[in-house]
């Protein structure tokens, strides 16, 4: 709104005008009262509520996070992934926009209906191709064009891994049971997945791979989540979120995995204290004296915390030892101290 911000010589013309009568006080009123009128257009209503946006926004965070560590892991390089903005608008509008050349990916979100859009940008997505490939990923090696057969298959698979992170980003609001791709276009006039006059929304995330930076768009058509828009509240969002609880075979599936885990479990005996001289020099038939007792109790740790104490003993023949007591949080403070 930078065109609404006067200058300081603009004030200063107003006051004059002002107070010397050529401008009444109350037509400038009533002109701050006229800009206040926000125009409608029916021809493009809006589908979204700013509350139903802010948790499209949210859910994208946590899907830029997820594709960050996907891509930093893949391409082994420093990749950054964030939200730059969500906005809707009509889906003709959103089409020319792209650049011709694009990389558009047409996807299946199941059980949803119909399709949405997973664009980037030419640069980004050809330096992603030349890192799998073994190069440095500089964009400037690389002249805008369609991808070839073997780059287009490389992308498909890229792409099809980075909906796994769009799965589990969604998982409070929709439980996606297949995301698939479609198809994949370069020219943008060939996408017609809606009329061209519905209404879309457009989550961009900004994205930086090395050096080389560019856009990722997706678009997702208003009657394609038609049928979750009243779950688009960052209020049912955030509930879903804190109320989520593991089913009770996934729980005790966990708790009989823990039961078998093996913890090392080991007895101090006791310490001793030497030179670097005595060390060098023990020999077979030596002895150390350790700074215990032989009725001294012994602690019994398990994998590198003090949890027991125990006296020493055999059972049969073998040695074993026998726990007198469990040492609590605050205890094995001070016994570490």
């Amino acid at each position: 709104m930078a065109d609404d911000v006067l200058s300081q010589s603009e004030i200063d013309k107003l006051l004059s005008a002002i107070s010397t009568g050529a401008v009444n006080a109350e037509e400038v009123t009533k002109t701050e009262e006229k800009k206040k009128i926000k125009v409608y257009d029916f021809k493009r209503p809006d589908k979204f509520s700013k509350d139903q946006i802010r948790t499209l926004f949210m859910l994208h965070e946590n899907f830029a996070r997820l594709l960050n560590t996907y891509l930093s892991t893949h391409l082994r390089v420093l990749v950054k992934v964030e939200v730059a903005s969500v906005d809707q608008l009509t889906y003709e509008e959103f089409i020319r926009s792209l650049p011709n050349p694009s990389v558009i990916s047409i996807l299946s979100v199941a059980p949803l209906k119909g399709n949405i859009i997973f664009e980037m940008d030419t640069n980004v997505v050809f330096s992603i191709i030349d890192r799998l490939f073994g190069g440095d990923g500089d964009e400037s090696k690389v002249k805008v064009r369609t991808l070839t057969d073997i780059e287009e298959v490389v992308m498909k698979k890229m792409i099809v891994d980075m909906m796994v992170g769009m799965k589990d980003a969604w998982k409070n609001v929709v439980n996606f049971t297949d995301i698939r791709l479609e198809n994949m276009e370069s020219n943008p006039q060939f996408t017609q997945i809606v009329p061209s006059g519905d209404m879309v929304v457009i989550i961009t995330l900004q994205i930086k791979i090395g050096d080389v930076e560019g856009l990722i768009n997706i678009c997702i058509p208003y009657i394609v989540i038609e049928p979750i828009v009243p779950k688009l509240t960052t209020t049912f969002w955030v509930a879903a979120s804190a109320s989520k609880q593991e089913h009770p075979q996934e729980m005790q599936t966990l708790e009989r995995k823990l039961r078998r885990a093996a913890v090392p479990i080991n007895v101090e005996l006791g310490h001793a204290s030497i030179t670097i001289n005595e060390f060098l020099t023990l020999g077979i038939g030596d002895s150390l004296r350790l700074n215990t007792k032989v009725e001294d109790e012994l602690p019994v740790i398990v994998g590198k915390r003090k949890k027991f104490m125990c006296r020493p003993g055999t059972v049969g023949k073998r040695l074993s030892v026998q726990v007198t007591k469990v040492i609590d949080m605050k205890e094995e403070e001070d016994i570490d101290g």
